[in-house]
């Protein structure tokens, strides 16, 4: 029997991790790919998680089978996976959202939570169930929780392994959170024998069959495209596909297709916005005495290369991270995307564009950066401090990097002023000339040559002509109008009035204003706080948060009771495990590019840590003589941690190799000394207290809670303000604070 609850809890560790990377894809797409969201979303589900273990482990504490509960939780986290899957995609449309608005901070907050609530509710409260269930069938009291939990956590890493690299490229969503409930309903049946209810086990063969009819009916292919239809209503979608890196849709209207990537519209073709297209197209290429080679950073297919392609240049590189884009322009082409991807000049390479940049040889007299308004990880990196860096060292002499911010002709709103100022002050600190040609969209030129700053309209006009280019609304009269002085004066007046904040990869500030303003137009409420927040001084916002640390170290330095200083070590070793994978998911976000496609492995890989740090605990428990000070030198070594982990951070960046393997090593020695405490915690209370359940509710609740304020507070406010450093810091006052309650008691 020992062997069934071992499978058992796997599979619930396994079907856990499923859900919650379903989920969080799913509704990463319905939020336009904001990855800071993913705190929020991450929070939700580890605050509902911590109310079902919290709230089973108080009912199983009276419960004399549990096998019953088993038996109905299991039936509820099954039924409800696929009905959150659906509303992840269509909930815009059932709240009467219009397609295409954003949504607040806010708004993201209560419809994630409301729809995880159901399966994280039921998939904690399993998890509790299960230390019942070792306890119930095994009798094994003490090393019950720890069984369970490291179970759970190896449950969680197959879970996530083989939704990586076996659901994801081969099954949609639906498809895959079926398996996942044939897998569920069929676990509870080897445990009839301990079930006296004869109803029970009926209604449980009953829906057996109905989930394996579900299957033979391919109902999973209704309830694909019918919220595929709903979420993109009223477009009609012609393609939809995940690849590893993003979710790709594809929409037709009479003869015009639009590529959408992770919900945001990144190519139109073959009617572009030709206005634009013309001014970013040529303006950079024209403010250069001979451009030859040039290389162009996404989304440029549909407009962009056939204004570069007009020049006499030898040779265009097109960096486009996801080879699922090009595939699919090619598959749905017309005829200005046959003109722009056949031309021999043409150099499309598959990989990002940073990276590209790192390992490029050779140098380009100019760039383009066809990514826009820095609203996420994905697109903050290449408006960064340190990308400009790496931007003007693959430049020949007089060249030119080009890229372009949300603007306006007549108002600059606070949060848009800062949004261009943070990002123009992260340009001014790498090139000694930035030219700002203001309008709805704001275009840079930054170079070393000052060259740049001299050109007039006049000349512009005569090299527009001398070359041969025909255009149709970049003419000279147009020319004169966009490089008008008091318009460019009115502008720099207003930026100068904006932040002195430069916007880097350790503190993505940008994004935080961009998730601002989207509050403030979607999302009033929630809105005047984060411009509050947005506003502080760094050194006062971590003052404050150093006197909250203080503060709560008093309160639990005074408690007699030591069942409490024990749950508030585990609540700050949770709120920690939560942070330093958000610390390391932003990192590699910024380094690499495609967290959509390794968020599985990662999480995994940290969840593999856990495992590892409980079955260690556990194996080695009868032979622990001192447990308070094992634990003691635990809250050192998560401290010690801490501190390595911001070193290697601080030289990610400038890494010329590949440091994924190391990625790796972090994300699992984070979640290795994230494990360790766990069932320590729990054996030294089982020595004053006699409920299993009782004691993995309220350490796992404490876990859970602790890792959802981190969540919360650290992907919305500390990260992107406070910075990674600034934020290892606070990470390590917090973890003191508990060691010292732990060595002063």
């Amino acid at each position: 029997m020992n062997t069934i609850l071992a499978l058992t809890i796997l599979v619930i560790g396994s079907s856990g991790i499923a859900a919650q990377i379903i989920l969080l894809r799913e509704l990463l797409v319905s939020f336009y790919g904001n990855e800071l969201t993913v705190g929020v979303i991450l929070a939700n589900w580890i605050l509902i998680e911590a109310i079902g273990v919290y709230w089973m482990g108080r009912i199983l504490s009276r419960a004399k089978n549990p096998v019953n509960l088993f038996f109905i939780l299991q039936f509820i986290f099954s039924l409800t996976l696929p009905a959150s899957v659906y509303f992840a995609r269509t909930f815009k449309t059932f709240s009467g959202i219009p397609f295409g608005e954003g949504i607040g901070i806010s708004a993201i907050f209560i419809y994630s939570f409301l729809i995880i609530l159901p399966v994280g509710l039921s998939h904690g409260a399993l998890f509790s169930t299960a230390c019942g269930l070792f306890n119930f069938i095994s009798g094994e009291r003490f090393r019950s929780i720890g069984k369970a939990y490291a179970l759970e956590m190896i449950g969680t890493v197959l879970g996530g392994l083989i939704l990586t690299y076996l659901f994801i490229p081969h099954f949609n969503s639906f498809q895959s959170v079926l398996i996942i409930c044939l897998v569920n309903i069929i676990i509870p049946i080897f445990y009839f024998q301990y079930s006296a209810s004869r109803k029970l086990k009926y209604f449980w063969l009953f829906s057996s069959i109905f989930i394996v009819m579900i299957f033979s009916f391919r109902i999973d292919g209704y309830l694909q495209r019918s919220s595929i239809n709903r979420q993109w209503k009223p477009r009609k979608v012609i393609d939809y596909r995940n690849s590893p890196y993003g979710n790709i849709a594809v929409t037709k209207e009479e003869e015009q297709y639009t590529f959408f990537y992770n919900g945001l519209p990144i190519i139109t073709t073959p009617y572009p916005d030709k206005l634009f297209i013309e001014e970013f197209g040529n303006l950079a290429l024209l403010s250069n005495d001979d451009p030859k080679d040039v290389l162009t950073i996404s989304h440029a297919a549909g407009g962009l290369l056939n204004e570069i392609l007009k020049y006499g240049v030898e040779k265009v590189d097109y960096a486009e991270l996801d080879p699922l884009v090009i595939s699919l322009v090619k598959e749905h082409d017309t005829g200005l995307t046959r003109r722009e991807l056949g031309d021999k000049r043409l150099n499309i390479i598959n990989t990002d564009g940073k990276l590209f940049l790192k390992q490029a040889k050779c140098k380009y007299d100019c760039i383009l950066i066809g990514l826009s308004n820095p609203s996420d990880l994905l697109t903050n990196r290449f408006f960064t401090r340190e990308f400009f860096a790496l931007a003007r060292s693959r430049l020949n002499k007089g060249g030119i990097l080009e890229f372009w911010l949300p603007g306006s002709f007549e108002y600059l709103s606070p949060l848009l002023r800062d949004i261009n100022a943070c990002v123009l002050n992260a340009a001014r600190d790498n090139f000694k000339y930035v030219r700002i040609i203001p309008g709805d969209n704001n275009i840079f030129l930054a170079s070393d040559s000052e060259e740049l700053m001299r050109l007039s309209a006049r000349e512009f006009s005569a090299r527009l002509l001398s070359r041969g280019i025909k255009t149709d609304y970049l003419v000279p009269a147009y020319i004169e109008y966009k490089l008008d002085k008091k318009r460019l004066d009115w502008f720099m007046r207003q930026v100068k009035e904006g932040t002195v904040k430069v916007n880097t990869d350790t503190r993505p500030f940008a994004v935080f204003l961009s998730l601002s303003l989207w509050s403030r137009e979607f999302s009033s409420f929630f809105a005047p706080a984060m411009q509050f927040i947005g506003n502080l001084n760094i050194t006062v916002l971590f003052i404050s948060l150093a006197l909250a640390i203080l503060f709560l170290f008093l309160v639990f330095y005074r408690l007699r009771n030591n069942e409490l200083k024990i749950a508030y070590c585990v609540a700050t070793t949770g709120f920690f495990g939560m942070i330093a994978t958000l610390i390391l998911i932003f990192n590699f976000q910024a380094v690499y590019g495609y967290l959509y496609q390794k968020i599985g492995i990662l999480m995994s890989i940290f969840m593999g840590g856990v495992a590892l740090g409980s079955i260690l605990i556990t194996y080695f428990s009868k032979r622990i003589k001192n447990e308070s000070r094992l634990f003691i030198g635990f809250e050192a070594l998560i401290i010690i941690f801490i501190s390595g982990m911001g070193l290697f951070v601080a030289t990610s960046s400038a890494a010329k190799s590949s440091i994924f393997p190391v990625y790796l090593l972090m994300f699992f020695g984070a979640g290795l000394v994230t494990g360790l405490e766990f069932p320590l915690a729990s054996r030294i209370l089982l020595i004053s207290r006699r409920e299993v359940a009782g004691v993995s509710g309220l350490l796992y609740g404490c876990d859970l809670l602790g890792g959802y304020f981190a969540g919360i507070l650290g992907g919305i406010f500390f990260l992107p303000i406070l910075g990674v450093y600034n934020t290892c810091i606070i990470l390590i006052l917090l973890k003191l604070s508990s060691l010292l309650i732990l060595l002063t008691k």
